[in-house]
């Protein structure tokens, strides 16, 4: 129980951190100016208490935990799970059960390389075209350029991994957290479906308005 606890938890703290940061890319809407001041004021959160960029740097810690604890509770009760049934039936028919439930564990792989690609592309910039810290405007559009639709593709593709996961893992958070009636169970249902499309369009609006030329 505890490990369902810590997954739960967890993981609560990450959706929160994955909607705060929507909010802040859907500002490149508003224009590279306003997108680099809101980049430039992330850094200098806490200050004149903190010095510059300690916030980001204490959120990157408290978001590493986060992540590896999520990792390891997984990793300990898929174990745990493999145990309890240690033969295998030749004919054993499917276990019942959606698409992302049963996706779970390539999806959280793809999502972790997402994660460390992300970092070297948008966070250091090594990966990035432009890699410029002063101007993270121009690196996202740099980023997402025709060219580089092998990027974009990439970016799909883990979103929507991140998407499915959100949706079971929503719903598994509350049976964790003590949901157990049949009525909400829909709902519990209902709310991660809404909050994972609503994440996904609002993610994959950035690179596709890259691509299509809306932002430049």
């Amino acid at each position: 129980m505890a490990l369902k606890l810590l997954m739960a938890v967890t993981g609560i703290l990450l959706v929160l951190f994955l909607f705060a940061h929507m909010a802040g890319n859907l500002k490149i809407f508003v224009g590279g100016e306003a997108f680099d001041h809101y980049a430039h004021w992330l850094r200098s959160i806490g200050t004149p208490l903190l010095p510059q960029q300690w916030y980001l740097w204490i959120q990157r810690t408290g978001l590493t935990f986060a992540v590896l604890g999520h990792i390891a509770a997984a990793t300990i009760l898929a174990r745990r799970a493999r145990k309890a049934r240690p033969v295998r039936y030749a004919h054993r028919p499917k276990v019942q059960g959606s698409y992302a439930a049963r996706t779970m564990r390539w999806g959280g792989v793809i999502i972790l390389l997402f994660v460390i690609y992300h970092i070297l592309d948008l966070t250091t910039g090594t990966l990035n075209p432009v890699g410029d810290s002063e101007h993270p405007y121009a690196n996202v559009v740099a980023d997402f350029a025709p060219g580089r639709w092998y990027v974009t593709l990439f970016y799909v593709l883990a979103v929507v991994s991140i998407g499915f996961h959100l949706r079971h893992g929503i719903f598994s958070a509350a049976r964790t957290l003590g949901q157990r009636t049949a009525r909400g169970e829909r709902r519990a249902r209902a709310i991660a479906l809404v909050l994972s499309v609503v994440l996904v369009a609002g993610y994959l609006s950035v690179p596709f308005a890259v691509l299509t030329g809306l932002v430049k």
